[in-house]
C-alpha cells in the first residue's frame, strides 16, 4: 500500500470510542520489547568492554580544525584515524 501522497491532514479524526479502545504500548505485550527502550530511553547499554571512554588529550589546533572541517561527527573520525594508526583496522 502506496502511503506516500498522504499528509498529516489525511489522518481521521479521534472519536470517543477510539480514546476508550485505545492502548499505550506499555499495554501491548507484542510491544514490551519497544516498550522497555522507550522506558528507559535511547539504545541498549553495550557491555563494558565495548564502551567508549571519556578522555582528555590536547591536539594540535590544525588538526582539530582539519576535522572540524568535514563537519559532524570530528570526534568520531578522529577515533577511526588513530584505530587505523595503531593497526585496529585494516586498510
Amino acid at each position: 500500500m502506496d502511503l506516500s501522497d498522504l499528509g498529516p491532514d489525511d489522518a481521521p479524526e479521534l472519536t470517543p470510542e477510539m480514546m476508550r479502545n485505545a492502548r499505550t504500548i506499555f499495554e501491548i505485550p507484542e510491544l514490551a520489547d519497544l516498550a522497555e527502550l522507550v522506558r528507559k530511553g535511547g539504545r541498549p547499554a553495550l557491555p563494558e568492554r565495548d564502551r567508549k571512554r571519556r578522555v582528555t588529550i590536547m591536539l594540535d589546533p590544525d588538526v582539530i580544525e582539519h576535522f572540524k572541517a568535514e563537519g559532524k561527527g570530528w570526534q568520531t573520525r578522529i577515533n577511526a584515524a588513530l584505530r587505523k594508526a595503531a593497526g585496529f583496522d585494516p586498510s
